[in-house]
């Protein structure tokens, strides 16, 4: 016999379905509830019903987003380029961009890049059989293969190859009145010098293979390292000094706020040079957390705003996480983290598929 609380409890509960414009089933004699026959007619709507609390809690955690990308500062966003990074400081609702870095940095990685560059002009007319090489036990044939889709009979490679060779060769010819350090001039000669040399043979004989392009790269290891070593030095000088002047805008009392996000290409996302530099400069304390490494399929056209749009999700996360996981700090870092919030429970059971089946069966059983 239903007691007056139970039936009050169901008849609100009904009421309350009813406002909100849910599906009633039929009541029974009894005061029971019985879908009818069709069961799935009551199954979707009710889940329906489910699936509108998510949507609900997106708009409004949207909208938190999108009012907090307002209220960020100090944030320094950084984005890897070709000129050592575009560096822009938002600071109390000013902006400043600019690039920090001197045209050594450029002039050095565009003569070490040539082998890069001649390497994409002829990768697709190499042959697939991999030649007896010190570096083919770490080529993956696979890979040689869908690279090497023209294969060495094609000859259409001959034209940019030479074209190539004709911007090398007005660089080399004009290279000693570009006033650089003696080292750098003298290691860019040397892979202008190798560069070109291979060009030539490769175009007049009309052919090249894996092992004459590695004969010309492998003697250059050390000039391109040296090519390096003063594109780097000149990031580093550069970066710091910008970053000095824009700890004194910001003050001591802030800086320890700071915010940096730094935007790359997946490919130079790990140890990216800009953030190592800039990690230095940092406070000790908050640079584990508030350096935020931002990796994208193609540099954004408005770095600013995709780094603010995901720096307002971080930030607003670090507080949701102890609000909503109080209790449980491993579900709470997830949260506040770069970890999906599901990583553990997957993992733990797919390294345990009995305990897996164990809360299936413990949760049909619950839900029965």
């Amino acid at each position: 016999m239903s007691t007056r609380r139970k039936f009050l409890g169901s008849a609100t509960a009904a009421g309350a379905m009813a406002f909100l414009g849910a599906p009633q089933a039929a009541v029974a004699e009894g005061g029971s509830t019985s879908p009818g026959p069709d069961p799935v007619a009551w199954k979707l709507p009710a889940r329906d019903t489910i699936l509108a609390a998510e949507t609900g809690t997106q708009k409004h955690y949207g909208a938190l987003r999108a009012e907090l990308i307002n209220h960020l500062s100090p944030v320094i966003v950084i984005q890897n380029d070709d000129q050592g990074g575009l560096y822009t400081l938002v600071h109390n609702g000013e902006q400043e961009s600019l690039h920090p870095v001197s045209e050594i940095f450029e002039l050095a990685k565009s003569i070490a890049h040539i082998p890069l560059g001649i390497y994409s002009i002829i990768a697709p007319y190499l042959g697939r059989r991999l030649p007896d090489l010190p570096s083919s036990a770490r080529l993956d044939q696979h890979d040689v293969d869908m690279v090497a889709f023209k294969g060495p009979e094609a000859k259409d490679w001959i034209g940019p190859l030479r074209d190539f060779g004709t911007t090398l060769t007005t660089a080399r010819q004009q290279l000693g009145n570009a006033d650089l350090a003696q080292r750098l001039e003298a290691s860019s000669a040397q892979i202008l010098d190798g560069a070109l040399d291979f060009i030539h043979r490769s175009v007049r004989h009309g052919q090249f293979d894996m092992e004459s392009f590695e004969n010309f790269t492998g003697p250059l290891s050390d000039a391109i390292r040296t090519n390096m070593w003063h594109a780097s030095k000149a990031q580093i000088e550069g970066v710091e000094n910008l970053m000095g002047r824009w700890r004194e805008r910001i003050g001591e009392e802030d800086w320890p706020g700071l915010y940096v996000v730094v935007l790359s290409i997946w490919t130079t996302s790990a140890l990216n040079q800009n953030s190592i530099i800039v990690r230095q400069l940092m406070d000790p304390a908050k640079a584990d957390s508030h350096l935020i490494d931002l990796p994208t399929a193609q540099l954004p056209a408005d770095p600013v705003f995709v780094a603010f749009d995901n720096l307002a999700r971080i930030v607003q996360d670090n507080v949701a996480a102890e609000m909503v996981f109080p209790v449980d700090q491993d579900l709470a870092d997830a949260l506040k983290g770069p970890e999906d919030l599901l990583a553990q429970e997957i993992l733990h059971q797919l390294a345990c598929p009995y305990r897996s089946a164990t809360a299936a069966r413990k949760a049909a059983g619950a839900a029965s």
